[in-house]
């Protein structure tokens, strides 16, 4: 009887025993709310991805890089548009053009209103001056810029100046100027690897000087380099039959080639004679040219010899234009031509003293 009330009243104490949990304090209260996961997966998979909305600095961040993206992209527009227009400016006007071109442009970062204008005009004004003094400041920069660079270039292309000759004398005013080029015209320069360079005198270009400095002022023009064409000159003209020297600074240099430039000597175009050995190639005015053969160590050469005749007939006759006298000996040889036109003109004259010998008879 007490071993059935023992049981009775121990039975219900252990199995609440059995269903209270170990440890109240690390499980929920309520079970079905809590997340089971395993082990396996927090170790390999990836955090779950929440829904939650992103943050204003994401998209603070993607702003900011979109408009820096945008301001490099027009600032390589404004700067490809500005080199695009430069260049078409470059090639299509001269700097005087483009000048005057955009005055008018250039004006507008000096606009102004009245004093008696509305505030909101004024303003208006204020700001659209100062959105016109860049592009008008840069359109200055690129004509300074370019005024520079042409000078300095013209240095190089154009005659050092504008008058390479002084002012004739009023006395020598009818005086012809005969201008000479200097290689293979006077001398000849050559280079061999037992000798180096060395410098010849061609044939007769004494006499040829000495004679013809009683009738010209005779000036050499060279396209050689000052430190070539002076010491040649010295040792070449012990008498000083040559009165004027002029180099390679002197010449206007045009599609890769060094010209003569007549036009620049101060002188007379009607009364300059430009003898050279490649004439007709190194000079821009053609018509003042007389070409002779170019000298290449021939000891037999007398081309300057028989040029003499001619040139002494034209200094002691003085025509009034030069250039249709040469115009007329086109595509001959000069010196034959004009042996030949003066015995055709001697056998004329001789004919007319005969004829009129007969009528006196």
């Amino acid at each position: 009887m007490s071993a059935r009330i023992v049981r009775n009243r121990l039975c219900p104490s252990i199995s609440r025993m059995k269903m209270r949990p170990f440890s109240s304090s690390t499980v929920s209260t309520d079970p079905s709310k809590e997340t089971i996961i395993s082990s396996e997966s927090i170790l390999n998979e990836a955090p779950p991805v929440t829904s939650n909305p992103p943050s204003s600095s994401a998209f603070g961040a993607s702003s900011r890089g979109r408009s820096r993206s945008l301001l490099k992209f027009g600032m390589v527009a404004a700067f490809t548009g500005a080199a695009g227009t430069a260049a078409y400016a470059t090639y299509a006007y001269s700097v005087n053009e483009v000048e005057q071109k955009t005055n008018a442009f250039r004006a507008l970062s000096n606009y102004s209103v009245g004093d008696d204008a509305p505030a909101f005009q004024k303003i208006w004004a204020m700001f659209y001056s100062a959105a016109m003094t860049v592009p008008a400041k840069a359109i200055e920069l690129y004509i300074d810029m370019r005024r520079s660079i042409e000078d300095h270039v013209k240095g190089f292309t154009e005659p050092s100046s504008d008058k390479l000759l002084p002012d004739l004398h009023p006395q020598e005013q009818h005086v012809f100027t005969l201008v000479l080029d200097l290689n293979e015209t006077l001398v000849y320069s050559d280079w061999k690897r037992e000798r180096g360079w060395r410098t010849f005198k061609r044939p007769g270009v004494d006499a040829f000087l000495e004679h013809l400095a009683k009738f010209y002022e005779i000036v050499v023009y060279s396209d050689q380099l000052n430190m070539y064409v002076d010491p040649v000159i010295e040792r070449l003209d012990r008498k000083g039959c040559i009165r004027y020297r002029l180099s390679r600074a002197a010449t206007r240099y045009q599609d890769g080639k060094h010209y003569r430039d007549l036009s620049k000597l101060n002188r007379d175009p009607a009364r300059i004679l430009y003898v050279g050995g490649h004439a007709l190639e190194t000079s821009l005015q053609p018509d003042n040219c007389v070409p002779i053969k170019p000298w290449k160590l021939e000891n037999d050469d007398t081309a300057l010899l028989d040029l003499i005749p001619f040139l002494e007939y034209v200094a002691l006759h003085r025509p009034a234009d030069i250039r249709p006298v040469l115009a007329s000996y086109q595509g001959r040889d000069i010196a034959t031509e004009f042996i030949e036109r003066s015995k055709e003109h001697q056998r004329r004259m001789q004919e007319q003293k005969q004829h009129g010998r007969f009528w006196r008879r």
